[in-house]
């Protein structure tokens, strides 16, 4: 069963549910498990770009919306020293999210070969 992030099916996720006021934000974000979910059958579709990509989004799922920008942002090309990144590899690494923070390894590494960091 496919499930929102409040583990209410998606099927329940009706205008009609809307209209009534049944519907939290939670309701609304996509549950980590449907990620993997996706991850999977990108793999068996031969993908496995898109499964890193579905996996790393189930680990930001996980995360308050505030600290997804917070990543986003510091991603951004000339927006965060080397040292910022590797201290946002370590937080994220406290969070469980060991994908994403390899993610913002690598991108620290490139950054700085290519002159991209701040």
């Amino acid at each position: 069963m496919t499930r929102a992030y409040s583990g209410r099916p998606v099927e329940s996720v009706t205008v009609d549910a809307v209209r009534r006021g049944e519907v939290t934000r939670d309701d609304l974000r996509i549950h980590p498990e449907t990620l993997e979910a996706q991850a999977v059958v990108a793999e068996r579709h031969g993908n496995p770009q898109l499964a890193a990509n579905f996996r790393r989004a189930a680990e930001l799922a996980l995360l308050p919306d505030e600290d997804v920008m917070r990543v986003y942002e510091a991603l951004r090309p000339r927006r965060s020293t080397a040292a910022e990144l590797s201290d946002l590899a370590e937080w994220l690494d406290g969070r469980s999210c060991h994908r994403n923070a390899a993610l913002v390894r690598e991108a620290r590494d490139v950054y700085a070969r290519r002159d991209l960091t701040r």
